[in-house]
């Protein structure tokens, strides 16, 4: 018995109990494999819950919540561990990293995925089938977390809305500790409230999510050197004005750093990163994008065709994780003068503290309404604004106040909330839920989990 099992309230035995219970693994601080069990893809986010249940499976999951719940331990819930997790030691921890099985339903055209699948175990799969799902730009990402926090796909939202609003069926364990399947026909106001509230209501151990007949896209990158920069801002709007759905382009301002680990033309430089994507023709495609070729040749070019399955060659996100912080902001317009502003953003984002900001266009689908909808706040907003800053303590508070900064001078375009899975480590649900999605999540919270029990996650609904 360790130290922290003697002085905790939840002793020894109790641990004991649950480790014989669980297929996957149990760890408490000490244990060996404790620290890996807690660890994110963001390093700045330093859990230490007081115990960890990895679960092999839905019945593990299931043993945990009643676990937790008998002995009054609040429940987090950690896949990949992409977004900021809150400073808090006294909970139990649920990971879900090793439930990472995914079958495909062809004739349905959905694909069922457990809770610790990845993108890129889903679209593999579903490509062997001439079938794509509503992914996000990393093979990396957990499904369930993006797809429960609206799941903006820079190849098929546009075309196709919300991953959110895509999803056929949730497999989840709610906080009295009962498997449930949910759907629009199953418990409708569950199912609602999960896409969206995600970790706020239970457990997913399980998703089915809608798949489309995709095999391949027109697009990829151009990286264009500082000096183009402001030419680049300002050839954004003309090459997303009349864009059609099948359309999805992006600029992001990237400082890169001086390591071995980036191409060498892009080394230690500060760039303009255009990412492209076309369902339609090649043709089409370099129409649309004529403005940004009119600026020069870039320093690299990835844009052609390519097989679905090459889509992490559009963003290029990082695989390693690493320390950030990051905020966002959702604009109902980007006039001139808006434009004028990320350009002065720019100038000051290339003293090399803000290692990405990005403009990222979304309408079409995107802004659509289907009945039942997700609680996705994004609707309403024509562009996102997302920015991180990477590095040593010093250097992150640094970029995230100069970030903060450059974010508060788009303020007079946006429409005051911020997309869910681009939130910052200090915004609530206040910030990413429409008032009146936030006052029905509320009312759901106090049905489903009056006592508050999945409260460990950045964006608590507390009950009514």
């Amino acid at each position: 018995m360790t130290e922290y099992q003697r002085r905790t309230v939840v002793g020894a035995a109790a641990v004991t109990e649950l480790a014989d219970r669980i297929g996957g693994s149990v760890f408490v601080p000490g244990d060996e494999g404790y620290e890996a069990a807690v660890a994110g893809f963001n390093l700045r986010s330093r859990q230490r819950p007081r115990m960890v249940v990895a679960a092999g499976g839905a019945a593990d999951v299931q043993t945990a919540v009643a676990f937790a719940a008998a002995h009054d331990l609040p429940v987090g819930v950690l896949a990949t561990g992409h977004q900021p997790f809150p400073d808090e030691e006294d909970f139990l921890l649920v990971t879900t990293g090793a439930m990472r099985t995914v079958d495909i339903d062809i004739e349905r055209g959905v694909a069922r995925v457990g809770a610790g699948a990845r993108w890129s175990d889903v679209v593999g799969p579903a490509q062997e089938e001439g079938l794509a799902p509503l992914n996000g730009s990393s093979p990396d990402v957990g499904v369930v977390g993006f797809t429960l926090g609206g799941g903006l796909s820079p190849f098929l939202g546009r075309s196709h809305g919300w991953a959110a609003d895509h999803v056929v069926a949730i497999e989840v364990v709610t906080p009295d500790g009962v498997p449930r399947r949910v759907s629009a026909e199953a418990e409708p106001d569950l199912f609602w409230a999960l896409r969206g509230g995600r970790s706020n209501f239970g457990v997913v151990t399980a998703l089915e999510i809608g798949l489309f007949p995709v095999t391949s896209f027109y697009g990829g990158g151009i990286y264009f050197p500082a000096e183009d920069v402001e030419a680049v801002l300002r050839a954004f709007p003309e090459v997303v004005r009349a864009a059609p759905d099948a359309f999805t382009c992006s600029v992001a301002l990237l400082n890169f750093p001086p390591v071995p680990q980036v191409p060498e033309p892009l080394r230690g430089r500060f760039l303009a990163h255009v990412r492209v994507t076309h369902l339609g023709t090649d043709e089409d495609a370099e129409k649309l994008i004529a403005p940004f070729r009119a600026i020069g040749s870039g320093i690299l070019d990835t844009i052609a065709r390519h097989p679905y399955g090459s889509y992490a060659l559009v963003h290029t996100d990082p695989a390693e994780p690493f320390p950030y912080e990051e905020q966002g902001a959702l604009l109902a317009e980007l006039p001139a003068a808006a434009v004028d502003s990320l350009v002065e953003s720019a100038q000051i984002a290339a003293w090399g503290l803000v290692t990405v900001l990005e403009l990222r266009h979304l309408g079409g689908a995107l802004s659509a309404r289907p009945a039942a909808a997700a609680p996705v706040a994004a609707r309403d907003a024509v562009f996102n604004v997302w920015g991180a800053t990477v590095g040593p303590p010093e250097v992150v508070e640094a970029g995230t106040a100069m970030l903060g900064g450059l974010v508060e001078r788009l303020r007079p375009w946006s429409t005051g909330l911020t997309y869910t899975n681009f939130a910052g480590r200090d915004d609530r649900a206040e910030n990413v839920f429409t008032d009146a999605d936030l006052a029905r999540l509320r009312r759901l919270k106090r049905r489903y989990d009056p006592r508050n029990l999945f409260r460990v996650n950045n964006h608590t609904i507390a009950p009514e």
